[in-house]
């Protein structure tokens, strides 16, 4: 099959890169650009970019880029031809195709198959609802659950006939080969070569990608005892039950704008809360959190706020994975419902408007929702009261953030009645013993040929002594002062001065640890809708962060002439034009950084051992070198 020129040039006319990409992620504007964490790999710090001037995707991280098409190839892992038609299909854009023949189906990529089949078994399952059998029993099941017509279609909700081959055949009819519809779990082969449909007799609830194609499907029996109650779909090349989340294709738009993804156990959860308004809702459908579930949710929101039943099992499941979302870095709150309720029943019970209300009156930060807990089970035992200050501690190191660490140490202390400082030294005692026990395993595994671990390996990165660049730790504070000093001034355009800055220097790791944490801190509250300047620090926990701003608004003395003739920076003087300074400003923190990179790539070129190394390292210094030239260049630079 071919699709003609003119309709892949209509294909690229109407695609907008910046449109498709916010398919997968959520994506945030600095500068000219558009910013995201990979959806490649797990990281902490955005490193994948949109241009839409340039209608191009790059990830710094992997190296991978390109277009919009090139782009729903990597996330979807379907071929050229199944990107232009999902990109016609987003567009409204008409392919005329012919009929697949047998022929043409086993030249189909293995994968776009398989989605071929379970996308025709979807609308098998859906067409079932509207006559018959299916009518009688499927659609009066989900009537009867209270999910209208709309709700029915929009999740695309399904019923298998009670027959043996029922799907099978009307799959083999439309020339789908028997070996795809096993494979994609559709039919299940028995030893003696007979076959059988997989979901007979159940309702059917279709399991999307975040592109919103059919790859699995939960059935769910209608008989009281049929066990077992649901049957899901195998894994397969194109379903991975760890890396799904129910429901994120038809949340993921509200997830970003609600900045919060809530988090229920099952199917009909995440349905009856769609029904009723509340539509930033997933399901992990009943099994525990995954890292791949996790970095899913986090391309879309930092915020989880997770909905399960008000029984003893049901805030225990939460528990289990609460401790792998705050390793990831994302805020978890937790929100119980009466006893016997779930999100499903007690929606239905209020009302959305209500639930909306129960939700965010009820909500409770997970740490402190935990220590409560363990506190009230733990009553007056010292030893189970010793244990829950265990568990608490864990979960707070957990927390990659040092300045949340901070912050929950201090709240947990109040709570738990024990100080601050015991809380800490039992944090670093639980590392030390990890960091120890991966010592021995090392050993163990690899003939003890390990380093001992240091007592210096478990101070986080921000607490160690740095050997810092002091033009670039004066350029980085100077960055910091502007920001605390004048962040609030405003353009012409009403655009504050803070958010220009953070814009262009987000990309830019701060070397010196005080003026770092600073930023971080800034950022943090700058993205609550929070405005902050020097009074906010000069009254924040951390004593660094305190007295480094107390030095900055304090000093009045003038600054050696050196700065300006030797290193070239510019001190802002009260009358300049504030704009020029600030450009000024970061042009030349970007110099340096760029600078600093160069030299370090050329020690990597120097320390190479092999062609390949060589010709990379090369690449990067070469790279580098053109970026530090463009820089100088533009600073009027004329040294090296």
């Amino acid at each position: 099959m071919r699709i003609s020129d003119d309709t892949i040039r209509q294909i690229h006319d109407a695609t907008d890169i910046v449109e498709v990409v916010e398919e997968f992620v959520s994506l945030k504007k600095k500068g000219q650009n558009w910013w995201a964490l990979s959806p490649f790999v797990d990281e902490k710090t955005p490193s994948f970019t949109v241009s839409p001037s340039k209608g191009i995707y790059k990830c710094f991280s992997t190296g991978k880029g390109g277009d919009a098409i090139s782009f729903v190839m990597e996330m979807e892992g379907i071929g050229y031809i199944e990107a232009l038609k999902y990109l016609a299909k987003k567009y409204g854009i008409e392919i005329e195709e012919e009929e697949l023949t047998p022929a043409q189906q086993e030249t189909q990529s293995f994968k776009e198959s398989l989605l071929i089949a379970l996308n025709h078994a979807k609308n098998f399952y859906q067409d079932n609802l509207k006559v018959g059998e299916g009518k009688a029993v499927g659609a009066s099941y989900f009537k009867e659950r209270g999910f209208d017509w709309e709700i029915i279609e929009k999740f695309e909700l399904g019923f298998a006939l009670n027959k043996w081959n029922a799907f099978e055949e009307n799959a083999l009819k439309n020339g789908f080969k028997s070996e795809i519809l096993e494979k994609a779990g559709l039919v299940i082969k028995k030893e003696e070569g007979k076959s059988y449909d997989r979901f007979r007799g159940r309702v059917i609830f279709p399991i999307h990608n975040v592109s919103g194609r059919a790859i699995g499907f939960g059935a769910r029996t209608l008989k009281k005892d049929e066990k077992p109650k649901y049957i899901n779909s195998p894994e397969s090349e194109v379903y991975h039950k760890s890396q799904i989340l129910y429901g994120m294709f038809q949340a993921k738009k509200s997830v970003r704008e609600k900045e919060n993804c809530y988090l229920v156990e099952g199917y009909t959860d995440v349905i009856s809360l769609h029904q009723e308004g509340i539509e930033n809702v997933v399901a992990s459908s009943g099994t525990s959190l995954t890292e791949e579930q996790i970095a899913l949710i986090g391309r879309f929101t930092k915020n989880i706020t997770i909905l399960y039943d008000g029984d003893t099992a049901g805030i225990n499941a939460s528990m289990r994975g609460v401790n792998l979302i705050l390793e990831k870095g994302l805020d978890v709150k937790i929100v119980t419902f009466p006893d016997g309720e779930d999100p499903d029943s007690y929606v239905k019970k209020i009302g959305g408007e209500a639930f909306k209300a129960f939700l965010e009156k009820n909500q409770k930060d997970f740490i402190l929702f935990k220590t409560a807990l363990g506190l009230d089970e733990a009553k007056n035992d010292p030893l189970k009261r010793a244990e829950v200050i265990r568990d608490i501690v864990e979960t707070i190191i957990k927390i990659p953030d040092s300045i949340k660490q901070s912050v929950f140490f201090k709240e947990c202390s109040n709570l738990l009645e024990i100080d601050e400082e015991v809380l800490i030294e039992e944090g670093n005692s639980i590392l030390l013993r990890a960091q120890k026990k991966k010592y021995n395993q090392q050993r163990h595994d690899g003939g003890g040929k390990s380093m001992p671990p240091s007592v210096e390996a478990l101070i986080p990165e921000e607490k160690k002594k740095e050997s810092v660049d002091p033009v670039m730790a004066f350029q980085e504070r100077e960055c910091i002062r502007i920001l605390l000093e004048y962040g609030k001034e405003k353009d012409e355009d009403e655009n504050r001065l803070s958010d220009f800055m953070i814009s262009e220097i987000d990309q830019i790791s701060f070397s010196t640890p005080v003026y770092r944490k600073i930023l971080e801190v800034y950022k943090l509250e700058t993205g609550k809708g929070n405005f902050v300047d020097a009074r906010f620090f000069i009254h924040h926990p951390d004593a660094d962060i305190k007295s480094e701003v107390v030095n900055l608004i304090s000093e009045k003395g003038t600054i050696s002439e050196t700065w300006e003739k030797k290193f070239k920076i510019i001190v802002p003087e009260k009358d300049a034009k504030l704009h020029k300074v600030v450009y000024s400003n970061i042009l030349r923190l970007k110099y340096r950084t760029i600078k600093k990179l160069c030299a370090e790539s050329m020690e990597l070129l120097k320390n190479s051992t092999t062609e390949d190394e060589v010709i990379e390292n090369q690449k990067i210094y070469f790279e580098l070198k053109q970026q530090e030239n463009e820089l100088a260049k533009e600073l009027g630079i004329t040294y090296s």
